[in-house]
């Protein structure tokens, strides 16, 4: 292989085992697709997991039904670029705007999406853990999942888009939360991207469940009213005491533990809603009389289904800033050391590490939005 037919790219092998190598450029786009130079990936929480402890979502016995991607696979889906070329077919965009992609490659033919909920998709394909991904100088994906950049829109905040859009599903879901007083259970990435996302969304006070210093430092710099330590105190009583004795309206889970669950569950008053965001490895015990006798409402919440264009509205009005989600800026031959070793020695202190690939110079980054 040489320099004209290949590029280099993060490619996972197997668990602590992700290689920067020299990989097949992805070829021209197919029919309804487009092809990306990436500007901007992030390390997402679940490329850390397939790091760690993979596979987890990456398919190694049989090939994805939808994609075809067995074993090795490219990962990053966090990412911000500009179309490099367009598919047969593929109307709308043009060579050289600015653009993010939604990561939930679905198969457009099942019930859920036919009835617009892509995110569930009995097929349901996420870009860089079930199809190759952005820590690559280009990547294919299908154009339907494309959103374009504004003007003045800086480059990096594009690779936040993805995971702020997961907090902006959870919003969602809970329905109205206008002057509603929210828990958000862990003050991780997805965490604090909901923090954000409530407080743009009008959330009245947001009262954060977290026991790492530096995270809770952090959630008050996004948008937390208070921040209590499960360690040091009731965390159940205090959230009751500061709401008149009745619990919160509505409550996230953002870590996905056994024990927070019903954590989530706990702090709300009856009649209040549980949105579980967190992904859950193990199960947890629980009593749905809990449910029955109080009314509360239990909420799933996976990825997103159109948020995309709300969080990038509310980043360029203002409504949320991404900076302080930004912990670390590498190039792909850093993510590694400087990536996924990083996160995994120092987590507490990382938000986002974004990875820019070597191909792409310094100058393709764009202003700072002027507010």
């Amino acid at each position: 292989m040489n320099a004209m037919t290949t590029m280099k790219a993060a490619v996972w092998h197997g668990r602590k085992d992700i290689r920067v190598e020299e990989v097949p450029l992805p070829g021209a786009p197919p029919a309804g697709w487009v092809q990306i130079k990436v500007h901007w990936c992030g390390i997402c929480g679940s490329d850390l997991h397939e790091y760690v402890a993979g596979p987890v979502f990456i398919p190694v016995d049989t090939p994805h039904p939808l994609t075809g991607l067995k074993g090795q696979c490219i990962l990053g889906h966090e990412f911000s670029g500009e179309i490099a070329a367009l598919g047969e077919g593929v109307s709308g965009f043009a060579v050289g705007d600015r653009v993010t992609a939604d990561a939930c490659q679905h198969c457009g033919e099942c019930w859920y999406c036919k009835h617009g909920m892509y995110n569930i998709c009995e097929k349901l394909a996420f870009t860089g853990l079930m199809n190759n991904g952005a820590f690559a100088s280009l990547v294919n994906v299908p154009a339907e999942l494309l959103y374009r950049l504004p003007d003045g829109f800086p480059t990096e905040a594009g690779a936040l888009i993805e995971p702020l859009a997961v907090g902006m599903h959870a919003v969602k879901k809970a329905g109205g939360i206008v002057g509603e007083t929210v828990v958000v259970v862990g003050a991780g990435t997805i965490g604090l991207c909901t923090i954000m996302c409530a407080k743009a969304a009008g959330a009245g006070r947001i009262i954060v469940l977290e026991m790492s210093a530096a995270r809770k430092a952090k959630a008050l710099e996004v948008g937390a009213s208070i921040v209590l330590d499960p360690k040091e105190c009731d965390a159940v009583a205090e959230v009751k005491a500061l709401t008149g004795g009745y619990g919160a309206d509505v409550s996230f889970e953002c870590i996905g533990h056994r024990d927070t669950a019903k954590l989530a569950i706990d702090v709300i008053r009856k009649a209040g809603k549980a949105v579980l965001v967190g992904i859950f490895e193990e199960p947890s015990a629980f009593n749905f009389f809990e449910i029955v006798a109080t009314e509360k409402q239990v909420i799933g919440s996976l990825a997103y289904n159109g948020e995309f264009a709300d969080v990038i509205r509310f980043i360029a009005d203002g409504r949320i800033d991404v900076q302080p989600l930004i912990t670390g800026r590498i190039t792909l031959d850093d993510i590694v050391g400087g990536g996924f070793e990083e996160l995994v020695a120092h987590k507490d202190r990382n938000v986002k590490i974004i990875v820019q690939p070597q191909a792409v110079a310094a100058a393709t980054e764009q202003p700072e939005l002027v507010h």
